[in-house]
């Protein structure tokens, strides 16, 4: 379906399919919305469904401080075998027989994953060693280390398990769980990292993202969805639901418009980013806290409707 109007500034929320990569979607959307200014708030693995953040036009300009908030999964993490990229997509490395696992044991190591943790992500994704791609890195065979990484597990909880088997014919042990993380979390290394736990080995065998920031399932829509009718939350609803919003008057409006660092309120400080409007309602900037007065993050010149 081609567009006869241009798309309008704004944040677009995709379920994205089993199997397509998170540039896969921003280059279908590209198609979708006649534009080639579409950019996403954080990747999601190819295996992965679920909540995909799409920023269009001048939008784009959010999406970096988009990124920086907390996320929702549901999964199955699968006991029994390890794999090589810590998610059913790869090979198995190793497999123990999980049957007889004592409940209590794995609420232990669950509420030890929990909580301010150092985590070491997926030798298989997109984080750069020394300037390459670890995963390059590791299909060419090399042995590496990755560093373990800060991250925030606020909630890591077990819904229900279920002992089964392999086509092959390998005893495993499938829970069903929900996580809500900061962003930087890899599910595949909590699943990995359960598993080891336990002395059985771990991978992620399925994945959904129910949430992003305050973007969650009943706002995405499919990308067959969206070729029907493409349904964009203006730039200036998406800053406001995810960001504090500070309204200012004229003078204010103008000053920041020019690069002038005005005075933060106290409320504001040490809040983050925060959006600013001016008196008719539209987003004028980004700021955050520098020192009490407003630094400028990104200024959308003459505002946004």
């Amino acid at each position: 379906m081609s567009r006869t109007h241009p798309v309008p500034d704004g944040l677009v929320i995709v379920d994205k399919p089993s199997g397509f990569t998170s540039h896969d979607v921003v280059a279908k959307m590209r198609g979708i919305a006649g534009t080639r200014r579409v950019g996403h708030a954080g990747t999601l693995d190819p295996m992965a469904t679920g909540v995909l953040v799409l920023g269009v036009q001048r939008a784009t300009k959010l999406l970096g401080h988009l990124a920086l908030t907390e996320k929702e999964y549901l999964g199955t993490i699968r006991l029994g075998q390890d794999t090589v990229t810590d998610d059913a997509e790869g090979e198995v490395t190793a497999a123990t027989d999980p049957t007889g696992l004592p409940q209590d044991a794995i609420d232990d190591r669950i509420a030890e994953l929990t909580g301010d943790i150092m985590q070491v992500p997926p030798r298989v994704s997109a984080i750069k060693v020394d300037g390459k791609r670890s995963y390059k890195r590791a299909r060419e065979g090399e042995d590496f280390d990755l560093p373990p990484r800060p991250v925030t597990v606020y909630s890591f909880a077990l819904h229900d398990r279920r002992e089964t088997t392999t086509e092959d014919g390998a005893p495993v042990l499938d829970l069903l769980v929900s996580v809500v993380c900061s962003s930087g979390t890899y599910i595949r290394s909590l699943a990995r990292d359960l598993g080891a736990a336990l002395g059985v080995g771990g991978h992620l065998a399925a994945l959904r993202r129910t949430r992003v920031g305050p973007y969650g399932l009943e706002a995405a829509r499919t990308l067959d969805q969206h070729q029907q009718d493409l349904t964009v939350l203006p730039i200036a609803d998406a800053a406001a639901e995810a960001f504090p919003r500070w309204d200012v008057d004229a003078r204010r409006a103008g000053l920041l418009r020019n690069g002038v660092r005005i005075d933060l309120p106290p409320m504001y400080e040490k809040a983050g980013p925060v959006a600013v409007f001016d008196p008719e309602g539209r987003l004028l900037a980004l700021v955050e806290d520098l020192k009490g007065r407003a630094k400028s993050l990104v200024v959308f010149a003459g505002g946004e409707g």
